[in-house]
């Protein structure tokens, strides 16, 4: 990408967040392993079932873009885990990892300059890329914001 693109560098910030809103690094830094399956009364989710369901919905979106043989997983459960725990002690940073491959694959994509960022996506229904960019960047920081709130109900942030 070269500086002479705004729209594609506006992309990449935004989906790294950290401008109007929390980034990917923070939410996820520090989390004790034994609040990531705990649940606050009242709300329905836990650090480890926002985590997976943002590395889930954002692999889904990427590859939608990318791969005409791609089959979403069924909607609503499929985006979500099973389990209110990670189902083992190498689980959490895993997805952190495949969450962090996924969005490093989604910012190539909008920077390679190959990219028609308008056309429609042959296989859709008329999405395009800017369009699938910007629903990552929107849904990864919806669900971020859950997961501080997760955190601050469970006494896991110490962050302002």
């Amino acid at each position: 990408m070269n500086d002479s693109d705004p729209l594609r560098k506006h992309l990449v910030e935004l989906l790294d967040g950290g401008q109007a809103h929390l980034d990917f690094e923070a939410a996820v830094a520090g989390l004790p392993v034994a609040a990531r399956g705990a649940r606050p009364a009242g709300l329905p989710h836990t650090p480890w079932r926002l985590l997976e369901h943002m590395r889930i919905a954002q692999w889904d979106i990427l590859h939608f873009s990318i791969d005409p043989q791609h089959v979403s997983p069924g909607f609503p459960a499929g985006y979500w885990p099973d389990g209110d725990a990670p189902p083992d002690p190498a689980a959490w940073d895993r997805s952190v990892a495949a969450f962090r491959a996924d969005l490093r694959a989604m910012k190539e994509l909008v920077t390679d300059p190959k990219t028609d960022l308008f056309a429609p996506i042959p296989h859709g229904q008329g999405q395009t890329i800017l369009r699938e960019a910007l629903l990552v960047a929107d849904h990864n920081a919806y669900h971020l914001g859950q997961l501080v709130t997760v955190r601050r109900l469970l006494g896991a942030w110490d962050h302002d």
